[in-house]
Parts: C-alpha cells; sequence; structure tokens
C-alpha cells in the first residue's frame, strides 16, 4: 500500500503486528510505506521523558510529511533537526548514539555516511580495506572525541541544510508547517486509542491508514475492524 495525498491532506498506511518477524520480534506499529528499511521497528505510543510524542508520530511528522524517508543518515539528520525545532528538544544524544553504535565502528548501514564527513576522511576510509578498518585507521590517527565532533558537525550541517525541503513537503500536502507540533500532539493522541483498541480486542495484526488534514487527523482500520474510524482535531 502507498500513501494517498490530495487537497484536503495525505494518507499513510500502517500496520500492526504482536510480535514482528524482522529479527526484533516487538509488539507495535510500522508505517508501510516503499523503502521502509530493515532497521525500522515497531514503535508503540511511549513518548518516554524528553519528547511528549511517541517515535511512531516523529517517523509520520518528522520523515514522512517532510519528505525524508525512515531510514538513511541524512534523513535522519533532517528528521532529527525538525523533531527539535518542534519539540524544543536536544538533537545532540540522539546523534551521538547513532555515531557511536553505527559510525565509528565503521558499521555504515547505507552508503549517506561520506556525505557526513570532510572529503580527505572520506576518501581515507574508501583507501582501507573495508569501512571498518578504515573507521579504525582514523580513530587510530586523530582520536574519538575529534571524530565524534566531525560526524556530530556533519549531522548538524545536514539537518539544517534540509530545512527549507520540510517545509515545501508539507505545504506540498496542502498541511500548515506552522503547526507540526498541534499535529504531532493530536496524531499522538489518536495514536494511543488506535493502538488501545487493537490492544482490548486481543488482535495479533491490524492494519489501517492515518488521515491527515489541515482541520484534523484520523485513523480507519482495514483489517478486523474494517470501517471503523477514530478523528482527534488539530488544537493550537
Amino acid at each position: 500500500m502507498h500513501e494517498a495525498t490530495d487537497a484536503a491532506g495525505v494518507s499513510i498506511p500502517a500496520e500492526y503486528a504482536d510480535a514482528w518477524e524482522d529479527g526484533f520480534g516487538v509488539r507495535g506499529w510500522k508505517l508501510d510505506l516503499p523503502g521502509r528499511g530493515a532497521d525500522v521497528i515497531a514503535a508503540t505510543p511511549y513518548t518516554g521523558e524528553r519528547i511528549p510524542t511517541s517515535v511512531f508520530v516523529h517517523d509520520i511528522v518528522d520523515h514522512h510529511l517532510c519528505g525524508f524517508a525512515l531510514s538513511g543518515y541524512t534523513d535522519e539528520a533532517g528528521a532529527l533537526i525538525q523533531l527539535a525545532e518542534r519539540t524544543g528538544s536536544d538533537p545532540v544524544p540522539d546523534f551521538v548514539q547513532i555515531i557511536d553504535e553505527d559510525l565509528l565502528p565503521g558499521a555504515f548501514e547505507s552508503g549517506d555516511w561520506r556525505e557526513l564527513l570532510p572529503v580527505s576522511l572520506v576518501t581515507a576510509v574508501e583507501a582501507a580495506p573495508g569501512t571498518r578498518a578504515g573507521m579504525a585507521q582514523l580513530r587510530a590517527q586523530w582520536g574519538d572525541g575529534v571524530l565524534r565532533a566531525l560526524w556530530l558537525a556533519g549531522f548538524v550541517a545536514t539537518g539544517w541544510g534540509r530545512a527549507a525541503a520540510a517545509r515545501a513537503a508539507w505545504e506540498r500536502h496542502g498541511l500548515a508547517y506552522a503547526k507540526r507540533a498541534a499535529t504531532a500532539r493530536a496524531l499522538q493522541r489518536l495514536f494511543e486509542q488506535v493502538d488501545a483498541r487493537v490492544r482490548e480486542q486481543g488482535w495479533s495484526r491490524a492494519s489501517g491508514v492515518f488521515r491527515v488534514t489541515p482541520k484534523a487527523v484520523g485513523f480507519r482500520f482495514e483489517g478486523p475492524a474494517a470501517g471503523r474510524e477514530e478523528w482527534q482535531p488539530i488544537t493550537d
């Protein structure tokens, strides 16, 4: 299934499983979009302590509606800057987690890592027998502190540079970019309702479509409760 866009907003398909067969095996929801990477983990309405909306809402509001893929380092850079601007949160811890888990060890999951480092360092990594060996050489030469700072600078500059494209993407959907925070809060309330419905019914699988319009957000079940709809107004 693919998203649909018209003058009244955008429709985004989603799937639920009580245990995804994706190597992670967790309960939750995933957006059903082309190019969804294997690294995208199912999400629940849980918000954590720092941010008032869940990862799933972040995927809709800061990734998809901004025109960013759910996977890839440069798309994550753009989305995390959007999240920071929307919520006032600090994006640095999330960037550092990606750097420490993926980039410093050379365990690159996508080729766009090259856009985050100075050209001379990219050349050095590519001259090595492999990316892990290349990064190991750079760490021995420069130290983790310098490399972490360079990766971080690359993430921030890349994410900042994609802000105009994010605004343009929202406007192409006919949505108000200035209402991103209110839209996200409405989606969070809606997502909590939808997830509660699935758990109450004890469904192992479910699917449906989230709808984002200028004035409200909605969800229509297409699985066990086909035809049932939930709506939440977007309030400032």
